[in-house]
């Protein structure tokens, strides 16, 4: 067989089919909402354009709004239309998809409902040979939670017979505070085995952060550098430039740092510090991944100032685009005390990581919207060639981008051709869309199959997700009980000057992505 026989043969070059779903059906609390119109239907419909759904299949919308069947299908074909990548609809896989979507107007705190949901699903097992296999999808307020788990388990719809399976998904937040997530676990818990939970963290889906584990793991030159005794610091970035988008009402409750870091970046900074795996099960990574987290050197609130400095946008410009200040934002108290912006410095005291800094920031309102890890290994043991660099001698800096323009790109000295020796720092970059010639898939297609698959890699254990409260109710605590002089960045600009002097002060200072 010649090389471009040997091409056309996948299992030769080790890949891996994708594996299709099993029969089974989805079923949406919440069906009426933002989240299912954008993200989850059309996730749905492009696993399905891309056989990755089996023909014996099923989605049962539940909300209040009384819609029929039709009427459901209708606004979910617009909600394709508008926000699949594509644009577009095939209009063959849309009339198969569509003769799957069942809509069940109820009260998700009425016991009723669930009896009414349970002669549905019966049909859609008889008239689409789903099975008993069920996935049930929480896309309501967090306050809806309780009911929701009460009543499955009360109804018998959370119990799994031989052979089939039922699961959860679970939208962050899991609670406000450590109080309430441990709260919301042992309700979960009461009724649904650990095994049935899926605690859905949708940057874990972003194709970047998933390949953090193959880029360490998987590169022998990378590994044994990934430690203290070549890393000096390592940053991650989670910036915005929008601002509360009419949220603020939400927003007052929660603030940047419950919204963002103790879920969506403590999750990247466990990827980026575990220990390999023994395997690549769910359990197995996760367990390294909480190892990580439980290592994260804890603070009071009185040492908050040490470890910790908290920000609110004032007016400003973005984009060349004249903003107001977040006390501005409809819904938002005028003296509030919320925090649109957090800097973080943590500590991993392990025997990889003793004494390396860990730097996390994220916020509204910033100049660029991105999301990236930044490792900046330590400089050169003797500095050769100071004199011929044409700017200062830098470190070389790792970064991994997961968003936008996923990619990385290491920073590297190299010799300036000519006859003299000088020095410029250039970038050796790998993107996603440059080199496989095709977009990531969108986060929730990758977790939604995977919780059908019953993989649960990518989603948030109960004890990831109440050590991630744990790290942070120091930084809550101390901002309940004293008051900050907010605004303190204009929108637009980077973060407070306080943040600034806060990694100054290590000697090291944040990049400019």
């Amino acid at each position: 067989m010649n090389r471009s026989e040997n091409n056309l043969n996948p299992l030769r070059e080790g890949l891996q089919v994708e594996k299709t779903a099993p029969p089974c059906v989805v079923v949406i609390f919440g069906a009426t909402g933002d989240l299912t119109r954008r993200k989850l239907v059309p996730a749905l419909f492009r696993l399905a354009s891309q056989r990755l759904l089996p023909a014996e299949f099923a989605i049962v919308g539940l909300s209040r709004s009384a819609l029929s069947d039709d009427e459901f299908r209708s606004r979910m074909r617009e909600a394709v239309t508008t926000f699949s990548p594509e644009k577009r609809v095939d209009e063959e896989v849309w009339s198969s998809f569509a003769r799957g979507l069942f809509y069940l107007p109820g009260d998700i705190g009425n016991p009723e409902t669930y009896t009414k949901l349970k002669s549905l699903l019966d049909r859609v097992a008889s008239e689409r040979s789903t099975g008993q296999n069920r996935v049930f999808y929480l896309s309501t307020a967090p306050a809806q939670y309780y009911d929701a788990i009460k009543n499955l388990g009360a109804s018998g719809l959370a119990e799994q017979s031989e052979g089939h399976w039922t699961r959860i998904i679970i939208e962050k937040p899991f609670g406000t505070d450590l109080d309430t997530a441990r709260q919301l676990n042992v309700e979960v818990a009461s009724v649904f085995d650990e095994e049935q939970v899926y605690r859905i963290d949708h940057y874990l889906g972003k194709e970047t952060v998933q390949n953090l584990i193959s880029f360490r793991f998987a590169n022998g030159i990378f590994e044994p550098i990934w430690n203290r005794q070549y890393i000096d610091h390592v940053q991650i970035t989670n910036a915005e430039t929008i601002g509360v988008e009419g949220r603020g009402a939400y927003y007052e409750s929660a603030g940047v740092i419950r919204d963002m870091i103790q879920n969506h970046v403590f999750q990247v900074l466990s990827l980026v510090a575990m220990e390999p795996p023994n395997s690549l099960s769910g359990n197995a990574v996760r367990d390294e991944k909480i190892k990580a987290m439980q290592a994260v050197r804890n603070f009071t609130a009185d040492e908050v100032d040490e470890f910790a400095v908290r920000g609110q946008y004032g007016p400003g410009s973005v984009g060349g685009q004249a903003v107001p200040g977040y006390r501005e934002e409809p819904g938002v108290d005028p003296n509030s005390q919320t925090e649109t912006f957090a800097a973080l410095k943590l500590y991993i005291d392990n025997w990889r990581w003793a004494g390396v800094p860990f730097f996390l920031r994220s916020g509204k309102r910033m100049p660029k919207r991105v999301t990236e890890i930044a490792i900046q290994f330590k400089q050169a043991p003797h500095l050769l060639f100071s004199q011929y660099a044409e700017q200062n001698l830098e470190p070389n800096v790792l970064v991994v981008r997961v968003q936008p323009d996923e990619g990385i790109t290491l920073r590297i000295g190299v010799k300036i051709p000519g006859q003299q020796t000088r020095l410029r720092w250039v970038n050796m970059d790998f993107r996603y869309g440059a080199s496989f010639g095709v977009d990531p898939p969108e986060a929730y297609e990758r977790l939604l199959l995977d919780c059908m698959l019953g993989d649960a890699t990518l989603y948030a254990r109960r004890d990831m997700t109440e050590r991630g409260w744990e790290i942070v109710e120091p930084i809550l605590e101390a901002g309940q009980r004293r008051s900050e002089e907010f605004p303190n960045y204009e929108a637009g600009s980077w973060s407070p000057v306080r943040a600034v002097e806060f990694i100054e002060k290590e000697g090291r200072e944040w990049r400019r992505p």
